[in-house]
C-alpha cells in the first residue's frame, strides 16, 4: 500500500499492512489472539477497559516474552465524558533495596546499567515488586463493567489449549536462550530438546492456566497476600531476592494527572513522571513548533536533522529531571513550557550536529507490548506494559507458570543519582500511551513497545500525523531514527543520500533494522468512524467492529 501525504517524501516506503475501519469498536495489539480477545468483550456489552484488560491477560499468555502479572505499566484512560487519567501500575524497588546493591560496570551512556555479574537483568535480585495485576484489577473495577473472571477467559483458554508459536516468538527465545536454558521451567517450555521452540508448535501453559484460574476467582488478592504472593516471596528468599510479604502488601497503584500541550491546534496529552514520554514529546513538539517541518519534508537531511536534535536535547535533561516524583523534584512546568523550548531552540545549528548539555540542574529494556481500543462510547484506553527484558528476568516461579519481571535494570546501578535505587521507589520509563485532540474532539490514540526509543517513536508518529499529513497506517509504518547523543540509528528506508549528509554534519550513522517495536494506533474522524493501524515490527492486528443491534420495534409476519 503507497499513498501521498502532504509534505514531501524523501525517505519513501510502502506500507505492509493494512488499516482496519469501524463504527462499534476498534482493538489494536500486537498479537492477533489478542486482539480477539479485547473484542470478544466489546460484543459481550463490555468497554474499552473491558476490552483492554482482557487482551492484556491474554498477552501475558500469547507474548510471554513480553508481559506478565509480575510486570508493571501504565494505563492511559479517556472516559466517555472527556476525563483523561493515567494508572500507574509500575514497579517499585523492593523495601530492601539499597543503592549500592550492584556493582556497575561503567560510567560510560552506552554501559550505564550494566552490572557485574548480570545481577540487575537475570535471576532473583532483578525481580522489582510487581504492579501489573494491581493495575488492570483496579481499572477494570473502577471503569469497566465486567466481572473479573469474565474478562479473564479468552486468557485462561489460552493458556489450557494452546496456541501456535510465531517466528516472532522463535526469534525472540533465539535472542535470550542462554539465560532461559538456566531455567528448568522456562527452558521445557522455549527450548525443548535444547533448541529453541519452532514457529507452528502448539505451546501449553497449565500451571500458568491455573494461575489466571485463582486471580480470576480471588481478584489481585492471589497475589498480593494470597498463594501467588507466597510463592513468589518464597522464590526470592531461596534465591537472593529481597522481594517478601510486605513488599507485596505496601504495594499500592497510583492515579495520575496527565501532562498536556499544545502543537499546531492539536492538543498532545501523555502519562506524567515517572514516564519520561508526556513530559519530553511535549518538550520536543514545543521546540519543532519554531520550525517549518512540513515544508522540510519526511525523511529528508534537515528533517532528520532537526528530529536528532531535539532528540538530544531532550535525553540531556531527562538524564537529570524525569524520575519518581515521590523522591525527584521534576520541573514539569519549566520542562513543558513554550519558553524553554525557545531557549533550547535557539541552541540547535541546523548545520552541524551537537552535544547538549542539560538545561536544568538537578537505557532500559525494549520488550513491551501495547493495547490501544476503543468503543462506540467515547472510552478509549492506550496502555503500555512490559516484564522488562525478554523473560523478563528469565526466571519463572515454581508451579505458577508465572514468569518474573527484571524491572531493577531500570534503576541507574550507581548511587547519588536521579535515577538511583532507593526502597520503594518507582522504576522510571519511557512509556508514550498517547492521545492527542482537536477542537475538543479525539484524534488519535497510539503507543509502542521499545526501552528507549518508545517516546522517540510515539514524537515522530505525532509529527507523521499533524506536520506531513500521513495517514494512520503510514505514521505507524514510517522509517524511524533514534539517537540520545552518540550514534544516529536509521532505519533501512532512510536513503544513502540523507545518511552521507548527516555524516558530513557530524552524526555518526548506524543503520538499524528495526527502531523500537510494534506500533499501534486508532484515528477518530468525524462521523464516528474509528480506523486501526498496526504495524510491520510486530505481529500486530486491528480488528473492528461495526454494525449493532437491530431497529427498535420491528414486527416480524410470521408465515
Amino acid at each position: 500500500m503507497t499513498s501521498s501525504i502532504g509534505s514531501r517524501r524523501i525517505a519513501d516506503f510502502t506500507c505492509e499492512k493494512q488499516p482496519a475501519s469501524g463504527s462499534r469498536g476498534m482493538v489494536v495489539t500486537n498479537h492477533p489472539l489478542a486482539s480477539s480477545a479485547g473484542a470478544e468483550m466489546l460484543m459481550r456489552d463490555g468497554n474499552a477497559i473491558d476490552a483492554a484488560i482482557a487482551a492484556l491477560f491474554a498477552l501475558t499468555v500469547v507474548e510471554p516474552m513480553m508481559v506478565g502479572i509480575l510486570g508493571g505499566g501504565l494505563s492511559h484512560i479517556r472516559l466517555a465524558d472527556g476525563r483523561h487519567i493515567v494508572l500507574d501500575g509500575l514497579s517499585t524497588a523492593p523495601l530492601r533495596a539499597t543503592p549500592e546493591m550492584y556493582d556497575p560496570v561503567s560510567d560510560e551512556i552506552a554501559l550505564a546499567r550494566e552490572t557485574r555479574g548480570r545481577r540487575n537483568a537475570a535471576g532473583a535480585l532483578a525481580v522489582a515488586v510487581p504492579g501489573a495485576l494491581k493495575g488492570w484489577c483496579e481499572a477494570l473495577a473502577r471503569y469497566g463493567r465486567l466481572p473479573l473472571a469474565e474478562v479473564m477467559a479468552p486468557a485462561i483458554r489460552l493458556a489450557e489449549h494452546g496456541f501456535i508459536a510465531s517466528p516472532y516468538l522463535n526469534d525472540c527465545v533465539r535472542l535470550v536462550a542462554a539465560d532461559l536454558a538456566r531455567d528448568r521451567q522456562l527452558a521445557a517450555m522455549f527450548l525443548p530438546s535444547g533448541e529453541p521452540i519452532k514457529a507452528g508448535t502448539r505451546v501449553l501453559q497449565t500451571d500458568y492456566a491455573a494461575s489466571l484460574r485463582l486471580i480470576a476467582e480471588h481478584g489481585p488478592g492471589a497475589l498480593y497476600g494470597g498463594p501467588l504472593g507466597a510463592a513468589l516471596a518464597a522464590y526470592m528468599a531461596d534465591n537472593g531476592g529481597l522481594i517478601d510479604a510486605a513488599d507485596l502488601a505496601a504495594y499500592e497503584v497510583i492515579e495520575r494527572a496527565p501532562i498536556r500541550g499544545l502543537y499546531r491546534g492539536h492538543e498532545i496529552i501523555g502519562p506524567p513522571p515517572p514516564s519520561s514520554g508526556g513530559v519530553h514529546i511535549v518538550q520536543m513538539l514545543n521546540i519543532l513548533e519554531g520550525f517549518d517541518v512540513g515544508a522540510l519534508g519526511f525523511g529528508s537531511a534537515d528533517g532528520a536533522h532537526l528530529l536528532a536534535e531535539a532528540l538530544k536535547i531532550a535525553f540531556a535533561d531527562r538524564a537529570v529531571a524525569t524520575a519518581d516524583p515521590a523522591f525527584v523534584d521534576v520541573p514539569v512546568e519549566r520542562l513543558t513550557s513554550k519558553a524553554y523550548a525557545a531557549e533550547r531552540r535557539a541552541q540547535i545549528d541546523m548545520g552541524r550536529a551537537q552535544s547538549f548539555a542539560p538545561g536544568l540542574s538537578a537505557t532500559e529494556s525494549a520488550n513491551t507490548t501495547h493495547v490501544t481500543v476503543a468503543d462506540a462510547e467515547g472510552n478509549v484506553v492506550a496502555s503500555t506494559q512490559t516484564i522488562n527484558g525478554l523473560f523478563g528476568a528469565c526466571v519463572q516461579i515454581p508451579g505458577t507458570g508465572i514468569t518474573a519481571n527484571n524491572y531493577m535494570y531500570n534503576f541507574d546501578p550507581r548511587p547519588g543519582r536521579a535515577l538511583s535505587i532507593q526502597p520503594g521507589k518507582r522504576v522510571f520509563t519511557s512509556m508514550a500511551p498517547m492521545m492527542a485532540t482537536r477542537d475538543g474532539r479525539l484524534r488519535y490514540a497510539l503507543g509502542l513497545p521499545g526501552g528507549l526509543r518508545i517516546f522517540p517513536s510515539a514524537f515522530q508518529a505525532l509529527v507523521n500525523l499533524i506536520d506531513h499529513g500521513m495517514s494512520l497506517q503510514e505514521a505507524v509504518e514510517a522509517p524511524r531514527l533514534w539517537t540520545q547523543g552518540g550514534v544516529l540509528e536509521l532505519e533501512p528506508a532512510f536513503p544513502d543520500s540523507v545518511a552521507n549528509e548527516l555524516a558530513a554534519r557530524g552524526h555518526m550513522i548506524k543503520r538499524e533494522p528495526v527502531v523500537a517495536g510494534g506500533m499501534n494506533a486508532i484515528a477518530f474522524g468525524d462521523d464516528g468512524t474509528m480506523t486501526g493501524a498496526a504495524c510491520w515490527r510486530a505481529d500486530g492486528t486491528p480488528i473492528a467492529i461495526s454494525g449493532g443491534r437491530a431497529r427498535a420495534g420491528l414486527r416480524f409476519a410470521i408465515a
